[in-house]
């Protein structure tokens, strides 16, 4: 070939990935989701409207989620109970296919306005790649849950930017309402809150530990093991400019550090605009050996580099104080020596 035909030929060979690069966008993020796309929010609900609620990650019984039907009519809502409640596979709301096709029906099903998750555990990562979300871009629905279920709100912010509710879930209605503690009744009734519409408005009492400052962003996150599980996959969130909020129970000290490791290495607590610290229940070492460090060492110890806010013990988590957050939705976070307070944007 002469050098002519052989520069032609490299020219031609090369030009797609010419203008590729002209792009100012990382090859990751083009792949995996356009982080430059507004987040859709979802249509808020109004009464008759109907919530459906199944099982994606672990079972249920048809007894436990009545309490939860109950308040969801009784806030004047209709109920459809998907095929998942009171099934079990093991430690799962029936098999990967009948969990999966449940949830795909409640997505495909123009009826449904919002789907509640009955509970965490675990089991929506071993469905998330098979369902088929992209109605969900045109005709979004709120998807409501926490724990094993931040696998959904994950995928949804990150490849179809779709808001999403961090909530309770029905295995945490209580079965007499008289005897459930303020803070209980709070969070569940937040679900509503969110659901209606109303701008999400947290005011609480300030960590000693806190970074002071205030941050704008969106608000993105969810169970702390379960992020990392996702570090590196097409689920994985973004963090650059957000107000990331984590929590997480049952984990030993060293493995929180790990995990918050994870997340200095990979960089999500590079750029971010505030981090929230939710509740953190650490397991016990079984040969009592003390790790050295707590849940606010770690964490200091990780952003001591960084000047945004952070903020300790937010009513979020594997708790009775557990409120509702709009993953997705813009937020401010205040904290100050004398009050915390986290802001739906207007």
């Amino acid at each position: 070939m002469n050098r002519k035909k052989f520069i032609a030929s490299v020219t031609a060979a090369t030009a797609p990935f010419l203008a590729f690069s002209k792009i100012n966008k990382p090859l990751k993020e083009l792949i995996i989701g356009d982080e430059d796309k507004s987040v859709t929010i979802p249509p808020y609900l109004k009464a008759g409207d109907i919530i459906g609620i199944t099982c994606p990650a672990g079972f249920i019984t048809e007894k436990d989620i009545q309490s939860a039907v109950a308040k969801l009519k009784e806030w004047g809502f209709q109920v459809k109970v998907g095929t998942t409640v009171g099934k079990k596979d093991f430690t799962f709301g029936g098999t990967d296919e009948e969990r999966r096709k449940d949830f795909q029906e409640m997505i495909d099903d123009s009826s449904v306005k919002a789907i509640l998750c009955a509970r965490g555990g675990y089991g929506s990562i071993r469905i998330i790649d098979a369902l088929d979300l992209k109605k969900m871009s045109k005709h979004p629905k709120w998807i409501i849950g926490f724990s094993d279920i931040t696998v959904i709100h994950s995928d949804l912010n990150r490849n179809l930017r779709v808001a999403s509710i961090h909530s309770k879930m029905c295995n945490s209605f209580p079965d007499d309402w008289s005897k459930a503690e303020q803070t209980q009744v709070d969070s569940i009734e937040s679900i509503r809150k969110c659901l209606l519409g109303e701008k999400m408005n947290y005011l609480f009492t300030p960590n000693t530990n806190n970074k002071t400052g205030l941050a704008n962003g969106e608000l993105v996150g969810g169970n702390l093991k379960t992020l990392e599980s996702m570090s590196g996959t097409k689920s994985d969130i973004s963090t650059r400019d957000k107000i990331l909020f984590v929590e997480d129970t049952g984990e030993y000290l060293y493995s929180i550090d790990r995990m918050f490791w994870n997340l200095k290495r990979t960089g999500k607590l590079s750029h971010l605009a505030g981090l929230i610290i939710g509740g953190f229940k650490e397991k016990k070492d079984d040969e009592g050996e003390e790790f050295g460090k707590t849940i606010y060492d770690i964490v200091l110890e990780k952003v001591s580099e960084y000047n945004y806010p952070v903020c300790f013990d937010f009513p979020v988590g594997h708790q009775k104080n557990n409120l509702a957050l709009k993953c997705g939705a813009m937020h401010q976070l205040g904290v100050h020596l004398n009050e915390c307070r986290l802001t739906e944007a207007r």
